[in-house]
């Protein structure tokens, strides 16, 4: 008897041999369905990027054919050798890289440090001056672009990389990121660093930056991202073709009555590519820093 009650004790609970049941039969029908949709929503959101790729192959005449070739018969680099050749396309591209790089470095040192003190420091009115940083992601960019512009204009910065970069630094979702992660560190760690002589600074150097490591990445992406794809204000502060970004050099591309659609095509992709090899080499710290807010107690 004393044998068959240590037997059960070690037997596994119901609930975990039906799942271990149910798996060695195979995928349900809820997870085939799941995996279908999911399948099917990831080939519509690719049709139109693998047919601009496709499109920047083509001569112009196999543009106009139909039905359309997924797959050029004769593949051509005419397209990418006359965007390079007829346009400063490498000079939008060394703005937006400019532009956006210094953006999302000092972003990722101003926010982290502003999220810090929002986080973990006390000092008068802290509750408040925070809740002036939330109430400021409620004004819309477009209620403020055209007073930014007279300030920027007055300043003599049109045209200019600092027309460009200082704007961008203003937005306060970085600090609001930082603060919800930084918040869920625990306290002990600055505490011990306290009882140890460390500064604010030092503990936020020596402590807090290589925890929040994942939370930089994936503000750095994010800030990134937004930055290369901007098109509002480079249209706006950009008059010269020489200080345009990407964005906007790109759009140039259309002219009054005609449009190539090759050359177009080209500098679409073109102008994708580095956002591709920003998110394949940083895929492993993103995807960390976007889910250790949800394993973290």
């Amino acid at each position: 008897m004393a044998i068959e009650t240590e037997f059960a004790e070690l037997r596994p609970p119901a609930d975990i041999t039906r799942a271990t049941a149910a798996r060695r039969k195979g995928p349900s029908l809820y997870l085939i369905a799941i995996y279908g949709i999911l399948v099917i929503a990831a080939f519509i959101a690719l049709v139109p990027f693998l047919y601009v790729i496709s499109t920047s192959f083509k001569d112009t005449i196999s543009l106009f054919q139909y039905p359309p070739e997924w797959i050029p018969s004769e593949p051509t680099l005419d397209n990418f050798r006359g965007l390079l050749a007829d346009y400063p396309f490498v000079r939008w591209m060394l703005n937006s890289f400019v532009v956006a790089s210094a953006v999302t470095i000092v972003k990722v040192v101003i926010d982290s440090m502003a999220g810090y003190a929002f986080a973990k420091m006390t000092f008068p009115g802290k509750d408040a001056l925070f809740l002036v940083v939330l109430m400021t992601l409620m004004v819309p960019f477009a209620a403020t672009l055209i007073p930014l512009f007279i300030i920027v204009r007055d300043l003599n910065l049109t045209n200019t990389y600092a027309g460009l970069i200082l704007p961008a630094l203003a937005s306060p979702i970085g600090i609001f990121m930082m603060r919800q992660f930084i918040e869920t560190l625990p306290t002990d760690l600055e505490n011990a660093a306290r009882l140890d002589g460390c500064s604010e600074f030092q503990i936020f150097r020596r402590v807090i930056l290589p925890l929040i490591r994942p939370g930089l990445v994936v503000l750095g992406v994010f800030t990134f991202m937004t930055q290369w794809t901007s098109y509002l204000w480079p249209l706006v502060i950009g008059t010269k073709t020489e200080m345009f970004t990407l964005t906007v050099g790109v759009q140039s591309l259309r002219s009054l009555f005609t449009v190539n659609w090759g050359i177009l095509s080209a500098g679409a992709v073109l102008s994708m590519l580095p956002l591709v090899l920003v998110f394949l080499f940083l895929q492993r710290y993103f995807i960390a820093g976007s889910i250790a807010g949800a394993l973290k107690e």
